[in-house]
């Protein structure tokens, strides 16, 4: 799969950045912003400062959405305002909603906002999800109550089983319910059905993994198809797991993370049997998969391709777990305490079973090696900062 989404990365064209664009002409942003205002209409500026002062958008912002909503009087955009303040959103969700729906400031309470308030609520939505989900999908509030939110809610109803269950998957995807449930989700969903995945593993990842199931269908055949030809098995839950990884990440993005894992030592077929394991370590980000591949290998001395075999390993805190264990076991092994570190026991373990392993076993020295742990772990705190300094102790 890996090699298949390399070698179809198309070459994009060259494109000239706004701000390059703004560079060429001898434009700033902040000429654009003023001579936009010096343009503006009494009423438009009147529209901006509301954005501003009551809506909190920056200039530039309220510039943007005054593009798109319009008023003279502050008396229907504080009426929508006060309700999305009395259902619990902040002001900075406010801020957020508007900025990316700015429409919804000409909206009547009444008739297009209260309905689906009270649909959601209605149905035990909580004031913390209920603001979260409105934030982060704003065009919740201008679709259609009857003919898209319900129909959507009754499909998930019909595959979720519970409320709480279809509310869970909506809070992790705000925009689950404003896709067709039957030219988008049912679709994706019959393919799976069709390339033997069982419905409960369906439903279980509607709910924990909901993204997945919103891609276009035809990519989502291909999807299926690309996670079928390098060895996972459609009736395992971890096929869905791995279709969402897949989906999370673009075909550019794939490949330069393909190379960084190369570039560790890993060879393709160890790339593909780490996915296979555990899908998700590909969401990792660079960072933090370099900071990681490079205090394992090169500080404790584990090879690359243990790693590989390992890849939850990757995901794992640093700051919590992999940096003070790690050290406080290098100094076990300097002491003579230990003669070799395994891996599994070092990192796999919980920090109960962790400290009975690598310190009470070793009864005559415990009190010293206990507080030798402690003293690695207020050390990692400061591994984001000095990371580099730590590799070299």
């Amino acid at each position: 799969m890996f090699y298949f989404l390399c070698k179809t990365i198309l070459h994009g064209r060259n494109v000239v950045s706004s701000t390059q664009s703004r560079k060429l002409l001898g434009l700033s942003s902040q000429s654009v912003i003023l001579r936009c205002l010096s343009s503006s209409s009494n009423e438009h500026s009147f529209t901006v400062s509301y954005l501003k002062n009551k809506c909190g958008l920056s200039l530039e912002s309220a510039l943007r959405a005054s593009k798109y909503v319009y008023f003279e009087t502050p008396a229907k955009p504080d009426s929508v305002l006060a309700v999305l303040e009395s259902h619990g959103l902040s002001k900075l969700q406010i801020t957020r909603l508007v900025k990316r729906r700015p429409v919804l400031l000409n909206s009547d309470v009444k008739t297009t906002i209260l309905p689906k308030l009270e649909f959601l609520i209605s149905k035990g939505v909580s004031v913390p999800d209920l603001a979260h989900i409105l934030s982060n999908n704003p065009t919740f509030l201008s679709s259609s109550l009857e003919n898209q939110i319900i129909p959507s809610y009754n499909f998930l109803s019909t595959l979720l089983e519970s409320d709480e269950k279809i509310f869970r998957a909506v809070r992790r995807y705000p925009r689950l319910m404003g896709y067709s449930p039957h030219d988008i989700l049912s679709s994706n969903i019959n393919t799976l059905l069709d390339n033997g995945v069982a419905g409960h593993n369906i439903a279980s990842s509607l709910c924990s993994l909901p993204s997945t199931f919103v891609r276009n269908p035809n990519k989502f055949k291909v999807m299926v198809a690309e996670a079928k030809d390098i060895g996972l098995n459609p009736t395992k839950p971890m096929f869905l797991v791995a279709l969402y990884a897949i989906s999370s990440l673009s075909k550019p993005t794939w490949k330069r993370k393909f190379e960084l894992f190369k570039k560790f030592g890993w060879s393709e077929e160890e790339v593909l049997e780490a996915f296979r394991r555990y899908p998700t370590f590909v969401r990792l980000s660079e960072d933090k998969f370099v900071a990681t591949m490079d205090f394992l290998v090169n500080k404790m001395g584990f090879s690359s391709s243990v790693i590989a075999k390992r890849p939850r390993l990757l995901l794992m805190s640093m700051e919590k777990k992999i940096v003070p264990r790690g050290l406080f076991a290098l100094d076990l092994v300097s002491k003579g305490v230990i003669r070799r570190i395994n891996l599994q026991a070092l990192l796999e373990t919980s920090d109960n079973v962790f400290i009975e392993n690598f310190v009470k076993r070793h009864k005559e020295e415990a009190p010293q090696l206990l507080k030798l742990y402690y003293e690695k772990l207020d050390l990692s705190k400061n591994w984001k900062t000095e990371g580099h300094k730590l590799l070299h102790l």
